[in-house]
This record gives C-alpha cells, structure tokens and sequence, in this order.
C-alpha cells in the first residue's frame, strides 16, 4: 500500500525584531509574544474595500452575550456627550494645534457603521488614571487589536500628576451610531506605545495599540496597512474616518482628500477632522484594498497630520497583533 505523503504545513512568518530606540515598544501589562511577518505591507483581514461583508450569524448572539459578560458594560453606549478630546489632556499649550477643519467642512456623516468597512473604526470613551473620562477613534488590525494614538493610551504633561501616565480603562465601541452599539462594547485595561511618545511626548512617535480580551475584530474585520515611499504617497487619495467631538455624540464621520506632504516620520493632508478623532487610520486604497498608511493625531493651520508608518512603526504594530 502506498503511503500518503505528509502535508507540510506553512510556516509561519518570522516575528520582525522590536525597534530599538525611540521607536522601543512599552505596555503597561507583561504580554505573550505574538506572530508577525517580514514583507511591509499587512493587508486587511476580512472584506474588501469596494465590498460589503455582512454579520456572521452563527455565534454572533454568543459573542454578544460574552461582551457583555465579560466588560459588564450596556449595549447601549453610555453618556459622552460633551466629553473632551484625549487630546486636549497631553496638549495643554494654547499654541498648540490639535484636529481642525479647514474652510467649508467636507466631512460627510456614515450611517450604515455596522458595514464594512466602517464598523473596523471604534468609538473610545478612555477613563484616566484620575478618573477623568475622554473621547478618542482606534481601528482593528486584528482580532484583539486595535490601533490609535499613543495620547489616547499614554497621557504627557497635562499638569496633573495623577493623571500622567497610563490610562486606567478603554471602553472600544467598534460600528457604534449614536447610542446603537450593533457590536456591542468591551473594555481594555492592556495598553502599548513606545518610548518615543512615554518618555518625550515627542508626536513623532505618537501611536499605541489596545488590546481586548476578546475576539471581535473576527466579527468586525481589519484594515490593513503599510510602508509606502515618498513618491506613491504624495499625490495619493488619503481617508480619514473617526469620531469627532464637535458632532453630535457617537456618530462617525469621514473625509477624503490627497495627501499634501511627507516627512519621515509624519503625513501631512488636508482632511477635514475634529478633535476626537485622534488615533484614527490614515489609508489608502491600493488594489481594492483599504490600508493604512499613519495614524491620525494632529491639527495645523492648513493641513492635519497623522503618524507615519514607517518600518519601525510597522514592526511594533505586527509584534502588537493579537
């Protein structure tokens, strides 16, 4: 009888090495590792950027349940009306600039949040260390995963000593509308950024992640993101979707406009944005796919600016995959 030949299975992508530097990872909690991949570009794991990939229903009523068992928070959003951008906590000069719409306001309401790719975005109410409570946006890059600015994760310089550092909590509501939560909330304790942004509160390095304790970006789904070069970013169409503070609570709103100008370590458009929205993706579409390319943060006379990824930035946010 002739023997069956082994399946091989494929191996995993090699883990890319944590930067050093200004760019060296730190989290509040001790955390597994986690796998990651050599090329620079991760795309989106779930849904295409022209398609609409609708609920899974089997198990979605579970993964209701165990939300909101396992955060014990309502379905229902909680009250942030009014509520201040996290900003607004580490960027306490007056000089300084945070999200600002230029001229007529371009941005455009979403209102189907529960559909891809919307639903990746994620409504924050952060509880600081004070028990101050703030607005912010973050985005899945992966079940557990979700990334935003590192001043929604790490507050610098705000004049209280009780309320630099760490935040306490995040309360992540991906999809939300208003009071609709139509995947429901979690909360996350388990924060990263890097040295950078902790120790300098320098916005170059301005970035982190959140993780969940639960698997919903397999509900919700991902975007993607890269390291581009100089040249197919500038000119490009750059997009930017969260949830300002100037609009009534819990809605998402989104703008669309090219991209005005690189730096190392930043980009530079003129989208229309509003503080709350910090933390949100910064992307592209590149072969029908939605991929980030910076991670929304800053404000300016002319144009806005978000976190560049570059292939440290890069690095950290696959080693934070969980």
């Amino acid at each position: 009888m002739a023997k069956k030949a082994a399946v091989k299975k494929p191996k995993k992508p090699a883990k890319p090495a944590a930067p050093t530097g200004l760019h060296a990872p730190m989290t509040n909690v001790v955390t597994g590792p986690s796998p990651g991949g050599r090329e620079l570009v991760s795309p989106p794991e779930v849904g295409q950027a022209e398609g609409v990939l609708e609920p899974r229903e089997s198990g979605f009523e579970a993964l209701r349940s165990d939300l909101a068992l396992e955060s014990a928070q309502p379905i229902t959003a909680p009250t942030d009306a009014r509520l201040p951008d996290i900003g607004a906590a580490s960027f306490t000069d007056p000089r300084m600039q945070l999200e600002t719409v230029h001229g007529f306001d371009n941005r455009i309401r979403v209102t189907e949040t529960d559909k891809y790719p919307y639903r990746v975005n994620a409504s924050l109410l952060i509880t600081a260390r004070d028990g101050s409570q703030w607005i912010g946006t973050a985005w899945f890059i992966s079940p557990r995963t979700l990334i935003t600015a590192g001043h929604c994760v790490y507050i610098k310089n705000s004049g209280s000593p009780s309320r630099d550092g760490w935040v306490k909590s995040i309360q992540v509501m991906p999809g939300r509308n208003e009071t609709k939560l139509p995947f429901g909330a979690v909360t996350s304790t388990q924060f990263w950024t890097v040295k950078g942004w902790a120790d300098s509160g320098d916005e170059n390095f301005d970035y982190g992640a959140i993780i969940i304790p639960t698997e919903l970006g397999l509900q919700v789904g991902t975007l993607g993101y890269a390291v581009y070069g100089d040249a197919e970013l500038q000119g490009s169409i750059a997009n930017v979707t969260g949830y300002p503070g100037d609009k009534d609570s819990g809605t998402m709103w989104y703008d669309t406009r090219g991209i005005a100008a690189v730096s190392a370590a930043k980009v530079h458009y003129d989208i229309d944005t509003a503080g709350g929205q910090s933390g949100a993706a910064v992307y592209v579409v590149k072969d029908g796919q939605r991929i980030a390319v910076a991670v929304h943060a800053y404000g300016g006379p002319s144009t806005n600016s978000g976190t560049r990824i570059s292939a440290s930035v890069f690095a950290n946010l696959t080693n934070w995959k969980a």
